[in-house]
């Protein structure tokens, strides 16, 4: 049996004779500290909670292209240029998990899918615009 050394909360490697891998771990334990710390805060404070479900780089800015109406999947990419394919697909997705997005797929060919914001969505715009406003007013100038 292999013994195991934790380097941090993602990388482990192995310490098996002439053997060094490092592996990423796809998941933590449902019944860690770090998840049962994370649900209690999420439960009691509302901005961890928002913040589970609209934080990160991409998705606040997927949902600011939102703001303006439905997209295309191609229309978000080309407004987005430096996302990949893989995050936008797997923020849309999370996105809809958490009923922020609603995915409208047409069954056509080729395929024609919409993204919306849902209801509950659409109540964060002004939280988007409020943010998008405090950058151009607290951004320093730029050197053009």
């Amino acid at each position: 049996m292999m013994k195991q050394r934790y380097i941090c909360t993602y990388f482990y490697t192995s310490t098996y004779p002439k053997v060094s891998t490092i592996k990423i771990m796809t998941a933590i334990k449902e019944s860690s500290t770090r998840n049962a710390n994370k649900k209690v805060t999420a439960d009691i404070c509302p901005v961890t909670y928002t913040m589970d479900r609209i934080g990160g780089y991409w998705k606040p800015i997927i949902l600011y292209q939102l703001t303006s109406g439905p997209k295309r999947y191609s229309e978000i990419k080309r407004a987005i240029p430096a996302i990949t394919e893989k995050m936008l697909i797997q923020h849309l997705k999370q996105l809809e998990g958490d009923n922020i997005v609603l995915r409208h797929a047409k069954p056509v060919v080729p395929p024609y899918v919409i993204y919306t914001l849902t209801p509950s969505g659409q109540e964060l715009t002004p939280v988007l615009r409020s943010m998008a406003e405090w950058a151009i007013k607290n951004s320093p100038p730029s050197s053009s």
